[in-house]
């Protein structure tokens, strides 16, 4: 057993020294949260960043698509996958929506469009597909199917921090995109999340959801709740924020050698490489087919016995979680169960060294 661990992911920040420096302002102003002068800058240059018209910022990802749903005033139901983190199922049933699961595609893990249209009903509202491990969902004909039935569009785009499609910055498509800058992101403020969106009529409701629905010094127009991002946490972004491009050059590399080693090997899938996205790195998948003679899970405690910790993730579907006591039937997306018992996601953050990604390797090739 080797005496280092490595873990499936690490946070990316900056050095001690540049975080110091970035929060002395704070220290001197006194102003620690409620949209100060770091939240303020932190907005802007996200902006620039993303090339997006507008994005709201929230104390993290799951109070961000909580409020993009609520803005949109929605009811009845609303299709999405099983396939995605907790967060995204909690958001819409906690808004009293209904979600109605669709099956994933095989090669990106993302929504089959092709299935969408036989779920929609006359009390659909809304869908919310879910952007995987740095892959883009099919843009255009969800926009397509969304034109054609009247439907609002919501990305999780909790995974494609920075990922463009045909030069267009991730966050433009749709009716609102909600990102994610958990400490596990490629870009990360400790906790953190965003709504970005074009229209100009959301930047009220989104501000009225995340500060009591308070307007003035003695007016409470809506009733929200305390879902503001700190300053400290902005000013971690605006640090990570400098540094995130070279932070996702050295996940590619990473992502070149475990593809090097893995991509062609019996029973090993990989997930595919799309045309026209500028992507992340965010995560590296691995399904692993019967013909590998080893299960996912195997494969898992192996690698546990030499200090290496991977991610069952996606593992359980969200419709089969036990807090919604077997309301939904994952047998109905069977794409996505059959990928949510197989794949396992590798270790995979900028400053894993490549020796590492081989001794990763070389434990499941043997």
């Amino acid at each position: 057993m080797s005496k280092e661990k490595i873990l499936v992911t690490e946070s990316s920040m900056p050095s001690l020294e540049e975080y110091v420096e970035e929060i002395k302002p704070i220290f001197e102003s006194k102003w620690l949260t409620n949209m100060g002068e770091k939240h303020i800058k932190l907005q802007e240059e996200l902006e620039k960043y993303l090339k997006v018209k507008h994005i709201t910022l929230f104390t993290n990802g799951h109070m961000a698509l909580y409020s993009a749903l609520k803005t949109l005033d929605l009811k009845g139901e609303v299709i999405t996958t099983p396939y995605t983190f907790a967060s995204t199922t909690h958001a819409i049933v906690q808004n009293g929506l209904t979600p109605v699961f669709c099956d994933i595609e095989k090669d990106t893990f993302t929504i089959d469009t092709s299935k969408i249209e036989e779920l929609i009903t006359d009390k659909t509202c809304a869908i919310v597909p879910v952007h995987v491990y740095g892959n883009v969902c099919n843009i255009e004909e969800i926009e397509r199917i969304a034109k054609k039935h009247n439907l609002k569009v919501i990305y999780d785009a909790a995974h494609v921090f920075g990922v463009e499609y045909k030069g267009i910055g991730i966050g433009n498509f749709g009716d609102m995109s909600m990102f994610s800058f958990h400490a596990t992101k490629v870009f990360n403020t400790i906790e953190g999340g965003g709504v970005a969106y074009n229209c100009d009529d959301y930047t009220k409701k989104l501000n009225l959801h995340k500060n009591f629905g308070i307007t003035g010094p003695e007016t409470t127009e809506a009733v929200g709740m305390n879902a503001k991002m700190n300053e400290f946490q902005a000013a971690m972004g605006l640090c990570n924020l400098r540094h995130v491009d070279a932070e996702i050059e050295k996940r590619e590399k990473v992502a070149r050698e475990y593809r090097k080693r893995l991509e062609g090997i019996k029973g090993i899938k990989l997930s595919a490489i799309q045309k026209n996205v500028k992507h992340n790195y965010a995560y590296f998948p691995v399904v692993f087919e019967e013909e590998f003679g080893k299960t996912r899970d195997q494969v898992k405690e192996e690698l546990e016995k030499y200090n290496i910790y991977s991610r069952k993730y996606f593992y359980p579907l969200t419709s089969d979680f036990e807090c919604y006591n077997k309301q939904y039937d994952s047998s109905k997306t069977p794409i996505a169960k059959y990928m949510s018992d197989r794949v396992l996601t590798l270790p995979m953050y900028a400053d894993l060294s490549l020796e590492n990604v081989n001794k990763i390797c070389d434990i499941i090739l043997n």
